[in-house]
């Protein structure tokens, strides 16, 4: 028996728990206009946000991922061997199913707070809808035109990239910063971003197994980075995640806003920038086409292949692997990016079609 008081305040907490089931529900379902999404939060609440999460991470020196999952994983464990124990005990499901349904709710404010903290990029205005396009569709043979045109600057810019490769300021660095504003300023009216420094974290042996570069921390709008990643792909990976920062959740957009960024910057910048648009395009042509391009590398950059080749070999898990791109297609997908994490690829259809400035300004709708 439980007394007056008591029962008034369990059932408040079940009401309030059965709206926050019920809100995620309905924000996870009902379409909401882009144009919408675009004016009142990617341009005006969410850079707010932004711009005081990410500069209060870059001063913490750890993930702050990695104390919320000590948090979080543990209490998961505890609560469920609790409830299971509890059930077991009184041969009945009820304190399971009690627990669970807390779980449930629990997790359903999380995905609020995932929306309101940096979710809700995933549906603003698509940069097919933002920029100028001139071209139809990419032919292959265009495709690798644009191939063996990043083999060119390549080949140009790798002597002068790796003579004195600075490893762990990319946040720091004022040419890449200022080639991140610029670009930002190109693509959207708002306040511009903050870069995030790029933290190892206790999820480092995982992206290791998985083959993952890098992410974003939705909860804390930091850069965690694989701790294996070369200095020459660095300066990339930083302009891709920063791009995330900046409201571009789109796996091909913020790839777009990254390269762009690169192609802007210092020649370690460029080598970076194209180096990832060579690994795109390799990864997509058929073997006579990358036989093509593969004939076009210099010695060095060639080296450079293949050192991240041997990287990739070194620490994979092939079975881990395709199960976390599976997964994160799915997630993709569930947020509303129909390609999934073919949406990586599409890069290379942006950089085809958009139309272009000098210096690869790419132009915006309304502001030609």
């Amino acid at each position: 028996m439980i007394g007056r008081g008591a029962q008034r305040i369990w059932i408040r907490q079940v009401t309030v728990e059965l709206l926050t089931i019920v809100v995620a529900l309905v924000l996870a379902v009902v379409p909401i206009s882009a144009s919408w999404i675009e004016f009142w939060y990617s341009t005006t609440v969410y850079p707010r946000i932004q711009r005081t999460l990410t500069p209060f991470s870059n001063l913490v020196p750890f993930a702050i991922l990695d104390l919320l999952l000590l948090i979080v994983v543990p209490t998961v464990v505890f609560r469920l061997v609790a409830a299971g124990r509890e059930s077991w005990r009184m041969t009945g499901v009820r304190p399971f199913g009690r627990t669970v349904f807390h779980l449930l709710a629990t997790t359903a404010a999380l995905y609020i707070a995932f929306l309101a903290l940096w979710g809700f990029n995933y549906r603003r205005v698509g940069m097919e809808d933002r920029l100028v396009l001139d071209r139809a569709a990419p032919k292959s043979e265009q495709v690798v035109e644009l191939g063996l045109n990043a083999v060119s600057e390549m080949n140009r810019l790798y002597s002068t990239a790796h003579e004195q490769p600075v490893v762990g300021s990319e946040w720091r660095d004022r040419v890449l910063r200022n080639a991140f504003a610029d670009i930002q300023r190109a693509l959207a009216s708002g306040p511009q971003a903050e870069p995030g420094r790029l933290k190892r974290s206790i999820l480092g042996p995982y992206f290791r197994w998985a083959g993952v570069d890098g992410m974003v921390n939705p909860f804390g709008l930091e850069v965690i980075a694989n701790p294996d990643l070369l200095a020459f792909e660095r300066p990339f990976v930083a302009a891709h995640e920063w791009s995330h920062l900046a409201g571009y959740a789109d796996e091909a957009e913020a790839n777009f806003v990254g390269w762009l960024t690169c192609v802007r910057g210092s020649p370690s910048h460029q080598y970076s920038g194209w180096f990832f648009l060579y690994w795109q395009i390799a990864g997509e042509v058929n073997a006579q086409e990358r036989g093509r391009l593969n004939m076009a590398l210099a010695d060095g950059p060639r080296r450079d292949i293949n050192a991240v080749i041997n990287r990739l070999r070194r620490g994979q898990i092939p079975a881990l692997q395709r199960a976390s791109w599976q997964v994160y297609d799915k997630y993709l997908k569930a947020n509303r990016v129909e390609a999934g994490v073919r949406s990586y690829g599409e890069v290379v259809t942006l950089v085809l079609r958009a139309r272009f400035a000098p210096e690869w300004m790419p132009v915006r709708r309304g502001v030609e």
